[in-house]
């Protein structure tokens, strides 16, 4: 056993990494164990069949994390460390079945004029949905980058502001029902719909009502931010800062339990046999349902097991990835356009269909509602020159029912529907245009990476009882563990999934308060 680290962290997702980051700066000697040999978890990117294509194994997107203080504020000055970003023009590119289609630009009024194709009224509203969003952003940022319960709540922040009646009523809707009153076109309703889709939460669910804002608001204005290099470029320069701050970062060490004395978390050993002992604390960014099994049971009560025994994942999502000769190409009015990010929402009632679908266990191929990215588009250094990664990102049940047959029996049907769906709209991509290919079903995400359980990558479902104060239980979810000495960060944690950096930002305030530091110095930009 070694007793020279502070905090020993348990995997390094961009989360804990973030949150290892800041404790390093206060100057406490940390060490993080990853289980896999590339450090990321669902930011990392990777070759996969041919060498010189970069594929980024989930997240390609970095839209939340701009508005992150750890990026907004220059809190850890990561661009000393190799992180830059790439904003791309067009934003994005939706493609319908009549021949129609809707670019998203930088400039807000060109986006406008995609709307007014197909109607003037809602081209005037899209401008002021956008404008209305600046009233709330500042609250529902705070909120997010605030560790729960330790801050005030979404809801007094509101209260606060401007038009609180209005968005109160606005925050308690869901998306559906804010895109559905306020655009009136179907191409631009099923546009809005996919566009608050992207961060996999169930249009029709009550407390969605902030998405279709957020997340139009957040594309509106930075983009489909793309790091340069891929994903991966996020969680190694946070490694880069670690280590120039004397932390240590261990790969194929993948924890498996922890070390408990007197009631107290010590420490913790690895599938390898090796222990690691921690003189202030131990953080976790395990999922937590694996990491649960490995806390003494009377270290937390029914409560708390109640809540984990409960999670719901959320909706799982199937993804393939491609290297390509051709880009993501589309053929328009005005000529093609080359987009990073591309959708297929079919249509408002298909659009509506994706939720009931899972719940039903319903394998959906038909039409399938999905997120397309090539980022190489922009970003030509992640393959050879002239050549480029595509995934193409679906989104079906966990466990189908389907004749008795498993993901690894279905996944190569579920992915050629996909493929075919989507070259209905890029002519140029056809078969002689692929040089690899690799699906990944929901149950290969979750071997892939056991954070991904159930194949949800955004660490579980935000339901009322999966959000804010009640994630990821009740009384526990200011990432203070009911085992002293244990703290919890990643997706699993408030405010949940995406590259956002709120769970690590978030966690790291708690420990450090907790350990007698002050915060707020720390994470301000000065070094």
């Amino acid at each position: 056993m070694s007793e020279d680290f502070d905090v020993v962290v348990a995997g390094a997702g961009h989360n804990s990494l973030i949150a290892t980051a800041y404790l390093a700066k206060a100057g406490l000697k940390c060490l993080v164990l990853e289980a896999n040999e590339e450090i990321g978890g669902d930011t990392s990117t990777v070759e996969l069949k041919t060498p010189g294509f970069w594929h980024d194994s989930c997240s390609t997107a970095h839209n939340l994390i701009q508005a992150s203080p750890t990026l907004r504020d220059n809190e850890l000055h990561l661009e000393r460390y190799g992180l830059n970003y790439i904003y791309p023009d067009p934003v994005v590119h939706i493609p319908f079945a009549d021949g129609g289609y809707i670019t998203q630009w930088r400039d807000i009024n060109r986006t406008a004029d995609e709307f007014g194709k197909y109607s003037k009224k809602d081209a005037s509203a899209y401008r002021k949905f956008i404008e209305d969003y600046k009233e709330i952003a500042p609250a529902y940022g705070k909120y997010r980058y605030t560790p729960a319960g330790l801050g005030p709540s979404f809801e007094s922040l509101i209260e606060a502001g401007p038009n609180p009646d209005l968005w109160k009523q606005r925050v308690a809707s869901s998306a559906a029902e804010i895109v559905l009153e306020t655009f009136e076109d179907p191409h631009v309703q099923a546009f809005m719909l996919w566009m608050a889709f992207m961060t996999i939460q169930p249009l029709q669910q009550k407390g969605t009502g902030i998405l279709p804002y957020s997340l139009a608001f957040g594309r509106q204005n930075n983009s489909w931010v793309l790091p340069k290099g891929g994903s991966v470029s996020l969680p190694k320069a946070l490694a880069r800062y670690i280590e120039a701050h004397q932390g240590d970062i261990k790969s194929g060490e993948k924890v498996s339990q922890l070390i408990v004395k007197n009631g107290k978390c010590v420490g913790v050993e690895t599938e390898k046999g090796d222990k690691y002992l921690a003189k202030k604390c131990v953080l976790s960014t395990i999922h937590i349902k694996h990491l649960i099994p490995m806390m003494p049971n009377n270290s937390y009560d029914t409560g708390f097991s109640q809540a984990i025994d409960n999670w719901d994942p959320g909706i799982a999502m199937f993804v393939t990835h491609y290297a390509t000769k051709v880009p993501l190409e589309f053929p328009t009015s005005d000529g093609k356009v080359a987009a990073v990010a591309a959708g297929t929402p079919g249509s408002v009632s298909r659009m509506l269909r994706v939720e009931n679908d899972i719940k039903q266990s319903k394998l959906a191929t038909d039409d399938p509602v999905l997120l397309v990215l090539c980022p190489t588009v922009a970003d030509q250094s992640r393959a050879p020159a002239g050549m480029h990664t595509l995934k193409i990102v679906g989104f079906q049940p966990y466990n189908p029912d389907s004749t008795e047959r498993d993901w690894d029996q279905l996944k190569q049907q579920v992915a050629d529907s996909n493929f075919e769906h989507l070259r209905k709209f890029v002519p140029s991509l056809d078969r002689s245009a692929i040089i690899e290919e690799e699906v990944r079903s929901p149950l290969d995400l979750e071997r892939t990476n056991s954070h991904n359980w159930h194949g949800g990558c955004h660490g579980g479902a935000m339901t009322p009882s999966q959000s804010g104060i009640n994630r990821p239980a009740a009384r526990w979810s200011s990432h203070r563990m009911p085992l002293e000495g244990l703290y919890q960060t990643g997706s699993t944690t408030h405010p949940g999934g995406s590259v956002s950096g709120a769970p690590g930002r978030n966690a790291a305030m708690v420990i450090l308060e907790d350990l007698g530091y002050d915060a707020k110095e720390i994470l301000s930009g000065a070094e």
